[in-house]
């Protein structure tokens, strides 16, 4: 029988856990039908969920349909849960997304939406509450077409033209059904599996209706996933059993899981002692977990969320994150230190949920996504530690950007150490995070070194200089740097690094960045007002009023700090009748700033643990050197020319040369003579920096401020490693468990398409390093190279040497997740660009060729047309 993992997911209150219920019930795994608000729902097994009627954690159930058997994954629906929630789609073979029929299409579900997008899992419909008034089917049928996809199809009836938009979502089957007049049920799994076709069920889950159609539909088009015979297994949830056992919830991805096996992990090894099969609260242990099984593991100490075992990847990072932050008070006296590493269990069962140590002001800090995340963590640590807390007043989470280009310079030289670090700071798009890369030449700075400057710049959450709140959507570029051969130890490079970034945002033009939420306000009509105006006061943006029945919606976005405690006053205000439900939307510019900033008092320059000031040697001793000094004593020209003119920069007084700097440069001298007399002149050469944002520029001299010295100017390749992208991407991964050749074919096919309307040199590298006797071999497939590697050589290594013959005279990009292979190719000057990222891109150009193919298709008949009219106006005449 075939295995299966199907999540069911859906916005607060649609209905999820009693559709959940209405198939295991219809399916002959619950004796009784169980409902929410009676709270003895068969998938709320915590005291919590039955108390207050929502899922707070991921569960599961088990059960059988004809031809396969189903893990059912039961997911929390409040925005507060939302990581718990995006954990589990890492393991899900496809998804029921569930909508209610009065409510339609809402904030928090075209975030799961764009989850399960991003993820590219498989995705069933149910749109349930369709017994209640309102509940409109045609009005909903059109509304998921427009705002989900077009591929959204109603299957509850399979009446009219069913079969025609069926047929429409691909062209291949399309012409089969013209051909034929049907639609296989092969046909339909393959578009269900590629996401062009969304089956839609809409029924009542409370009065099982629609939910037997639903089962048939599942059992019938659900993907059949392919187990390689290697063990894998990913890892998605860890939790505590009611005796305080560590659980390990992971799914087995390959080959097959028994009991006393040996699982490794980053730096550990481990034994599985008991696999536990949980359906609901109860469980059943098993002595081998085939593919395709979810397990709960006893005996694992080191694992986390999202870690790949055997030949599994890792899983990439969430796309949510926690947006308020407070004070945790003990009142019961228990030590801090004890509380905080007891606390420490908590942030490694929910990785979105930060326990930090205020050493300044020792206190322990939560960080999480709303409060009423809060008011089940309250309780939680007193049932699961015996200790008593409260929460102290609220705080937004804050970050900090920059709005110009700017470079920074970190120096450290105490007696006996040395290191410099040059570093270019860019405005990064609004989301991205902190983005690191490299552009330092190796015959300036070793690769070992910029790897070390590479590694300090990720290990740390680096801090602005407005409220001291992390920084993000941030460009970081090593530019230059160097260090001594006597004097330079590990430490030193951390210093430096750490300064020449602090020193960067001290010179910016920082700004404040506060999180926002998507908002959906139901209220009677003669609050409206009142809503509208509370809503501007808060600096937030309202879209035009909708009416529903006898209430009126507002949507739009909003301040997190303006809506956190609004539920309550809307409450208030309608007697109970209006409902507020928020979903992040990320973070933008704070419109109170200056407030903010004024009152945080954050003075950078006091920050002793990040001080932007710079250390250098002078008579035999290390001196301390302000940051906006640093310019005038620096040892290394990185070239960049962003905050003086190039006249300034020449006319600028000679910087203070220490000694062991003045070392440093007659050794370098004395090896250049040598080198020359052997191998003749040296032509240095510099790195070109990634180009900043497009900007308007004043007319005063600015554009020559921010003049970046430019180096290639030839045209762009990209190498992509092959196998790595095939096994990082789950379509071609599930079709290379098939056929390797047809995936490799698979990938090419794509290149081409992307080598054809990106116009850049395209090389894909394939390891043959096991292949007996293989002498490697370079083939021209179609508009792109495709490279066999010889015997005993991997794709990683031919990816390094090409990309450091090729980056000499050209612009190179790398397509790869190996993270050793991206800090090498970083330090020859090439761009990276990461499987997820890549994917994204492929996926982005794919529908612009679509969409240019679609204009042209349309152009060509618009001229047939106009050509059939000009030739029947002239028979007339």
């Amino acid at each position: 029988m075939k295995r299966c993992s199907i999540g069911v997911l859906a916005h607060v209150d649609a209905g999820k856990t009693t559709l959940s219920e209405a198939m295991l019930y219809r399916c002959g795994a619950l004796r009784k039908l169980g409902r929410v608000d009676h709270r003895d729902a068969f998938l709320d097994t915590d005291a919590m969920e039955r108390e207050r009627g929502i899922t707070i954690f991921s569960k599961q159930a088990v059960f059988d349909l004809p031809d396969h058997q189903v893990t059912l994954l039961d997911t929390p629906g409040h925005v507060d849960f939302s990581a718990e929630m995006e954990r589990t789609l890492q393991v899900l073979d496809c998804a029921v997304l569930v909508i209610s029929g009065t409510d339609g299409v809402q904030g928090h579900t075209r975030t799961l939406w764009r989850l399960l997008e991003r993820y590219h899992i498989p995705t069933f419909l149910f749109v349930n509450k369709m017994d209640l008034a309102g509940a409109d089917h045609d009005a909903l049928l059109k509304d998921l077409k427009a705002r989900l996809s077009g591929g959204v199809v109603d299957f509850t009836t399979q009446s009219g033209d069913f079969w025609e938009e069926t047929a429409v979502c691909d062209e291949d089957v399309l012409e089969r059904y013209l051909d034929t007049g049907a639609v296989s049920d092969t046909d339909i799994a393959a578009m269900v599996r590629a996401r062009k076709l969304f089956p839609c069920w809409f029924g009542s889950a409370l009065k099982l209706e629609g939910v037997d159609g639903l089962l048939e539909g599942l059992d019938r088009y659900a993907p059949e996933p392919n187990w390689p015979q290697n063990f894998a297994a990913r890892v998605f949830k860890i939790a505590r059993d009611s005796q305080g056992a560590r659980l390990t919830y992971l799914k087995v991805t390959g080959g097959a899981l028994r009991v006393k096996d040996l699982l490794s992990g980053s730096g550990w090894e481990e034994k599985a002692d008991q696999l536990r099969v949980y359906s609901g609260a109860k469980f059943k242990t098993v002595e081998e977990a085939p593919a395709g099984t979810v397990v709960a593991v006893t005996g694992l100490s080191r694992t986390r969320p999202g870690e790949g075992l055997g030949f599994e990847t890792a899983w990439t990072a969430p796309m949510l994150e926690p947006v308020l932050t407070y004070q945790v008070q003990l009142l019961d006296g228990t030590d801090p230190h004890t509380a905080l590493l007891k606390l420490s269990q908590l942030e490694e069962e929910d990785p979105q949920l930060h326990i930090v140590w205020n050493e300044a002001a020792r206190e322990i800090r939560i960080q999480l996504m709303g409060e009423v995340q809060l008011e089940i963590l309250q309780r939680l640590i007193r049932e699961r530690f015996n200790m008593e807390v409260a929460f102290g007043t609220g705080a937004i989470l804050y970050r900090e950007t920059i709005a110009s280009t700017v470079e920074g310079i970190g120096h450290f030289e105490p007696l006996r150490h040395y290191a410099e670090v040059h570093l270019l700071l860019e405005p990064g798009e609004r989301g991205s995070g902190v983005q690191i890369t490299t552009a330092c030449p190796t015959d300036q700075l070793d690769l070992n070194w910029q790897r070390l400057i590479l590694t300090h710049l990720e290990e740390k959450e680096h801090l602005g200089v407005l409220t001291g709140s992390p920084i993000t959507d941030i460009r970081i570029t090593l530019v230059a740097g160097r260090a001594h051969v006597k004097h330079t130890e590990g430490g030193d490079f951390r210093q430096a690094t750490y300064r020449a970034v602090r020193q960067g945002l001290m010179q910016a033009d920082s700004v404040l960045l506060e999180p926002w939420y998507d908002f959906r306000l139901e209220l009677p009509a003669d609050q409206v007002g009142r809503a509208i105006n509370d809503l501007q006061l808060m600096n937030g943006t309202v879209d035009p009023p909708e009416t529903v029945g006898e209430e009126t919606v507002l949507t739009g976005s909003a301040p997190v700090a303006g809506l956190r405690d609004y539920a309550r006053e809307v409450t208030a205000y309608t007697r109970g009748r209006g409902r507020l439900l928020c979903t992040l939307r990320g973070y933008a510019p704070c419109a109170r700033a200056e407030e903010v900033i004024a009152e945080m008092g954050y003075d950078p320059e006091r920050d002793v643990d990040n001080t932007p000031d710079s250390v250098f040697c002078s008579h035999g001793a290390g001196v301390n050197v302000k940051w906006n000094e640093v310019a005038a004593h620096q040892h290394v020209d990185s070239g960049l020319r962003l905050g003086r003119r190039e006249e300034e920069a020449e006319a600028a007084p000679q910087p203070r040369r220490s000694s062991a700097y003045a070392g440093t440069i007659e050794q370098d001298k004395e090896l250049q003579a040598i080198f020359e007399r052997t191998y003749g002149p040296v032509k240095q050469r510099a790195f070109q920096p990634p180009k900043a944002p497009k900007r308007p520029v004043a007319e005063t001299g600015e554009a020559e401020k921010r003049a970046i010295r430019q180096q290639f100017r030839g045209e762009e390749y990209l190498l992509v490693d092959g196998y790595n992208i095939i096994f990082a991407w789950d379509e071609l991964k599930a079709l290379a468990r098939d056929n390797l050749d047809a995936a490799r074919k698979n990938l090419c096919d794509l290149l081409c398409n992307y080598q054809g309307y990106k116009k850049c040199h395209v090389i894909a590298v394939f390891d043959a390093y096991k292949v007996k006797g293989g002498l490697g071999s370079v083939e021209k497939y179609h508009n792109i190279h495709v490279v066999y590697t010889k015997e005993a050589e991997t794709a990683d290594a031919y990816i390094e040497k090409a990309t450091y013959e090729i980056g000499r005279e050209h612009r190179v990009k790398v397509a790869t997740s190996d993270g050793p292979e991206q800090l090498i190719i970083l330090g020859h000057g090439a761009l990276r660009l990461s499987a997820a990222n890549f994917h994204e891109e492929m996926e982005r150009v794919q529908g612009q060729i679509a969409a240019a193919l679609e204009r042209n298709n349309q152009k060509q008949k618009t001229g047939a047309v106009r050509s059939a009219l000009k030739r029947a106006m002239e028979k007339e005449r």
